[in-house]
């Protein structure tokens, strides 16, 4: 006898169906799972046997052969223990499964029969929704982040016998709906502000001309000096996320079992802080499984990487890449992926070695010598991809003993928010990606305003690879200004936010 069922798994971000085709006959004992299981897959032979006998069901005598279609793609992770169990109660006829082929189901189940929660629920229930499927029958844990797909009844699974009774008709579970418009609308206020950071005025300048155009930003400074509490409060000052790029960054979260128990959306940016020490596979993606890494999570958000010489070379040359294109291709022996890694970058370094060149009250040890070797440990060409360089200072007592200053997060995200605006009607997207053609329409500069760069450039030493990245911050904060001329104080503005290029530190 043959029964099916059906229920998906993951390739990427999102998710592919598959069909739990299970057939018992009669011969010798025997279980055998095909169609390209992995351990976890194969494991599940024990798993459920278990959990059927501890259900009060009989587990199925003979051989039974498990086959998950289609065959030739790979099948990762524990998700298919419930569809097959449910699959050798229906072939054993221990239930009437006539409603079988209007569900998608996925679920890992305990040795007692319960539905543990398991990875990637949105892009299976997206999938089940395009399929045209009436429902889906999913962990309790899992159920908030499955019902935000509209049109699709979502339906929590505790164990196995409740799901058996259900899809037997003996049983009525209640399907759970979410609006996902509400719950972004609750969720989505920050913990963090920016008033919060005392002084550093010039600093949070730079971040806001940074938001608004999407440009890639470096802070240098001494140790204590803020770098990270404000890079924590960068995406505060980001245009409002949208609820379609929330439902896309929600997706790689739930890929990467990430979401917190019981939550539907990611409603903020978000914002990542991966160790120095972390691997490319950790940065990038791509693990045995072609799982998203730190970039991908990001997407949307803010990536930060404090103390950025001390990254691995590799690990940071392999960031051009997904800092020009917004996405992040991994190639392996098993296959090839896209994921999309669309990130702000916030980098954050110190001085020299021992973080205090430059400072007026600590002295530094550090050669010359010892200086540009450290520097050179971030290249030119990722240099390049950094729009922004801008010095953090040591905060003075004053400033620290005194009362929060400057203005909230939300007032610098509505001038960054009007920016965008701008940006998007101009030519579809930010400041940050304009091509050489944009720039040479849009970047124009008067007579004053050539003579002031031009100087620039001779008097500060500035590089070659400075002056495009002077032009697209200087028509970013012409944008917030309201300008459609670049200025000279426009371009002013723009020379301060070159540090590394003005040769100052050796």
């Amino acid at each position: 006898m043959l029964a099916k069922v059906h229920s998906a798994s993951l390739l990427g971000i999102d998710a592919f169906p598959v069909e739990v085709e299970v057939n018992s006959g009669w011969g010798q004992p025997a279980v055998i799972i095909v169609g390209l299981p992995d351990a976890a897959v194969k494991e599940s032979r024990d798993r459920v046997k278990t959990a059927i006998e501890n259900s009060g069901f009989k587990y199925v005598m003979g051989r039974t052969t498990i086959n998950l279609a289609p065959a030739d793609v790979k099948k990762e992770g524990p998700s298919f223990d419930l569809p097959i169990a449910i699959g050798i109660l229906a072939v054993s006829e221990q239930i009437v499964a006539e409603k079988l082929d209007d569900f998608v189901i996925v679920g890992e189940l305990a040795l007692s029969g319960a539905v543990r929660n398991v990875a990637g629920v949105l892009p299976i229930a997206i999938r089940a929704q395009q399929q045209g499927k009436r429902g889906v029958i999913v962990p309790a844990d899992n159920v908030a982040e499955a019902a935000v797909v509209q049109g699709l009844e979502v339906y929590p699974a505790k164990n196995l016998r409740e799901v058996a009774e259900f899809i037997a008709g003996k049983r009525e579970l209640i399907s759970v709906r979410e609006n996902p418009t509400k719950i972004f609308q609750q969720h989505r206020q920050y913990d963090v502000d920016l008033v919060d950071v005392k002084g550093q005025e010039s600093v949070k300048r730079a971040l806001e001309v940074a938001a608004a155009g999407g440009h890639n930003i470096l802070m240098i400074g001494p140790p204590g000096s803020g770098k990270t509490l404000l890079a924590k409060r960068v995406p505060t000052i980001l245009p409002e996320f949208t609820l379609e790029e929330a439902l896309e960054t929600t997706k790689i979260h739930s890929i990467c079992g990430l979401l917190p128990k019981g939550q539907a959306l990611v409603a903020t940016r978000p914002f990542r802080s991966p160790h120095h020490t972390t691997s490319n596979a950790g940065l990038l993606g791509g693990t045995s499984n072609l799982t998203p890494g730190e970039i991908s999570l990001a997407n949307h958000g803010v990536l930060f990487l404090d103390e950025l010489p001390e990254f691995h070379r590799d690990v940071l040359e392999a960031l051009r890449e997904p800092l020009e294109e917004g996405r992040v291709v991994i190639s392996r022996a098993t296959g090839t992926m896209t994921f999309p890694a669309n990130f702000m970058l916030v980098a954050a370094m110190n001085p020299c070695p021992c973080g205090f060149y430059g400072d007026p009250k600590r002295e530094c040890r550090c050669s010359p010598n010892m200086i540009t070797k450290y520097r050179n440990r971030v290249s030119g060409p990722l240099l390049d991809r950094i729009d922004i360089h801008i010095e953090v200072p040591a905060v003075k007592y004053k400033e620290m003993a005194g009362e929060a200053t400057g203005e909230t997060s939300e007032k610098i995200r509505q001038r960054v928010a009007g920016a965008r605006t701008v940006q998007r009607e101009r030519f579809g997207h930010a400041n940050a990606r304009l091509a050489p053609k944009e720039m040479k329409q849009h970047c124009r500069l008067d007579t004053d305003c050539q003579e002031l760069l031009k100087m620039a450039m001779t008097e500060l030493n500035l590089s070659a690879r400075a002056y495009d990245r002077i032009l697209k911050v200087s028509r970013t904060i012409a944008d917030l200004a309201g300008s459609e001329q670049i200025q000279s104080d426009h371009i002013s503005e723009a020379i301060q936010y070159r540090s590394l290029d003005r040769q100052l530190w050796v």
